[in-house]
């Protein structure tokens, strides 16, 4: 009776494929041309450098090379990765994973190089595969690469012996284990403090499903900005990949991120599956893949433990509150969940029309479940929306109350909901002009989500209603880091670069926003008002046209360029446009701010402040006082009496 005989190959040999028997999952890597398949690590590489291949596509990649130059049918790819309990469109499926499989092998659906389409049966490898076995696959071969001592000689033992002999090998095997342990926790990512989760792909037909990965994205994004040592990218940000074939490490550089998260997100009836893997950056090097699925209900359960496993994979260490977050996720009502989802994809599209859609979708979703508290904080963020400036739906003084009411009734049902504190602080600071308790509210949302920028975003500017304008500058530059592509916060940079007299690093800021979006209204008006302040009129009345065109008539763009006339001595002009606002005024939205900035920029005092009072009574929000237009009127004691009295 011989013992158990440790044998290695020599990690250059290689058994050729269909020649002799062929090539087994267990061989652990094949090769074909200059690819590699490995796996045990599931990742395609390419001389050496692994490539971008979702999880399925890596599936049907497997069976196909595991049977070269035979016809894998497509009845046997349905029922290997499509069991029949499956919910999906098997063939749009299969359609999109053997394309991606083409990406990646640079092959040609018309001139296949590696998969060939047989009409009408399925697919087939037309190449030869070589199998390669790894000696590190083996433990002991680990031990002896680490300097430890093994032998192949096999000799007869003693019954004894024999029994030393397992003895031994046990712990040969625990001590290989041990080492295999340790390099793997070496090699885990000590290094990631940030990331960005890029736009989960639908892997639905039907292009109307896109706001349900949009919508899972968004709440993965919302998961992992809970967790206060990791900086998440926001999802302005990460949307403008959408689509996008940029290589990862492009992506992360350009996001200054040092991993980013991919997946997919399969939704079928009441059923859905979400795929995700975590890439670390620069060196496009896969960590970690896994697919969760379950009831429609379990979504957000399921997306809580995708958070979870990244926490883990990246070595963060959760607080309590945040391992409670994650793991203590309420049942939603899945026509709720839906109507929320769609109420969400509307919102972000921040247009007038989008916000009116996702005020009807979060209506539904209140509806459908009274008790959703992350409806009625969307609700609360759609109003405080469409009574803002920038798209004049609602006056603020209709608007701003509604919008206070849902986020008091969301804190109602879950007290956690850091975006709903920050809706609160939003009303309380804009409406209610009570700064000391928005200061509270905007504390309390900013713990529970720290990466949340719309936090950081707004507090800036609640500083600067104090003139803590050094705190403004770094909050609102927090909330860049956290949302750096966004539009509204980089133009909103430049503006409270203005507000404080720096017109020079305004200008520069405006112009990076313009080169990132050149049909960016805002960006248009911040950089007009930098040149109108530096004395530069001409300049600065070709901005505000700009931004007139671009924005349909706004009236602050329309009352800026009439402050530019009356720089430029083209008093008439101003006039003109001073008359035309007051024409479009109504009786519940009067334009009184912008009317009063161009009384100030005429030099009538009198009127200005007039107008201003008018503004006061409506409601506005007090962030309108602090701009360079009001300057003139800073040193007035009516003027110092109103700002006083709105609590700025």
């Amino acid at each position: 009776m011989g013992c158990p005989l440790l044998h290695f190959l020599d990690a250059d040999t290689v058994i050729h494929s269909p020649a002799m028997e062929p090539p087994s999952q267990g061989s652990g890597h094949l090769r074909f041309g200059v690819f590699e398949v490995d796996f045990r690590a599931g990742e395609l590489r390419k001389r050496g450098l692994r490539i971008r291949l979702q999880q399925q596509p890596f599936q049907v990649l497997e069976m196909l090379v595991l049977k070269p130059r035979e016809v894998v049918s497509r009845d046997e790819l349905r029922n290997k990765l499509w069991p029949a309990d499956t919910f999906v469109d098997f063939d749009h499926g299969l359609n999109k994973a053997v394309n991606k499989i083409r990406d990646a092998l640079g092959d040609s659906a018309d001139n296949p190089r590696f998969v060939e389409t047989v009409a009408r049966r399925g697919y087939r490898f037309i190449v030869d595969v070589a199998v390669l076995e790894e000696t590190d696959s083996d433990p002991a071969q680990k031990l002896n690469s680490a300097g430890l001592a093994t032998t192949a000689t096999v000799r007869r033992r003693s019954p004894r012996s024999l029994v030393w002999k397992a003895f031994a090998l046990v712990v040969v095997a625990a001590l290989a284990a041990s080492v295999l342990w340790t390099l793997r926790s070496r090699s885990r990512p000590s290094s990631i403090h940030s990331l960005a989760v890029l736009p989960l792909e639908s892997l639905s037909a039907d292009p109307s499903q896109d706001y349900f990965a949009d919508g899972m994205t968004d709440e993965l994004i919302t998961d992992l900005g809970q967790i206060s040592a990791l900086r998440v990218i926001s999802r302005t940000s990460v949307m403008t990949y959408k689509g996008a074939r940029k290589p990862l490490p492009e992506i992360a550089r350009e996001l200054k991120v040092d991993a980013v998260v991919e997946g997919t997100v399969l939704r079928s009836g009441n059923q859905v599956r979400i795929t995700a893997q975590l890439i670390q950056a620069p060196a496009d090097k896969h960590l970690w893949a896994k697919s969760y699925e379950g009831d429609l209900r379990d979504t957000l359960a399921l997306q809580g433990q995708v958070a979870r496993a990244i926490a883990d994979e990246v070595r963060i260490n959760l607080t309590p509150h945040e391992q409670a977050v994650l793991r203590n996720v309420k049942v939603v009502d899945p026509e709720a969940y839906e109507s929320y989802l769609k109420g969400r994809y509307f919102w972000n599209k921040r247009t007038a029309a989008g916000l009116k859609m996702a005020k009807d979708y979060f209506d539904q979703a209140i509806a459908k479940d009274p008790n959703y508290a992350q409806a009625y904080s969307g609700l609360a963020d759609t109003y405080a929306l469409l009574g803002d400036w920038q798209y004049a739906v609602m006056t603020s003084k209709d608007a701003l109350p509604k919008a206070k009411a849902a986020a008091i009734k969301a804190l109602e049902l879950d007290n956690t909901l850091g975006e709903a504190h920050i809706s609160l602080a939003f009303c309380l600071d804009g409406f209610d002009w009570d700064l000391r308790s928005g200061e509270i509210e905007f504390q309390r949302g900013m713990k529970l989500n720290p990466n949340y920028a719309t936090a950081h975003h707004w507090y800036a500017w609640h500083l600067a209603l104090f003139g803590r304008y050094n705190e403004a500058d770094a909050e609102m530059r927090k909330a860049e880091s956290l949302d750096p592509l966004s539009l509204i916060i980089n133009a909103d940079l430049a503006e409270l670069l203005l507000i404080t007299h720096s017109y020079d690093e305004s200008i520069e800021q405006s112009r990076k926003t313009i080169a990132m979006d050149p049909n960016f209204a805002l960006a248009h008006n911040q950089l007009g008002q930098a040149y109108l302040e530096k004395r530069m009129p001409s300049e600065a009345i070709a901005e505000f046209q700009r931004a007139i065109q671009l924005s349909g008539g706004s009236p602050t763009c329309l009352a800026n360029l009439a402050r530019a006339y009356a720089a430029s001595g083209r008093r008439n002009e101003a006039i003109q446009l001073l008359n035309d606002l007051k024409k479009r005024a109504t009786q519940t939205y009067s334009n009184a701010a912008e009317i009063a900035m161009i009384y100030t920029a005429l030099g009538d005092r009198e009127q200005a402040m007039t107008w201003v009072q008018r503004g006061y009574e409506e409601r506005f929000n007090p962030g309108v006082l602090l701009r360079p237009s009001f300057d003139p009127l800073r040193s007035v004691p009516r003027f110092q009496d109103l700002v006083h009295r709105t609590g700025v």
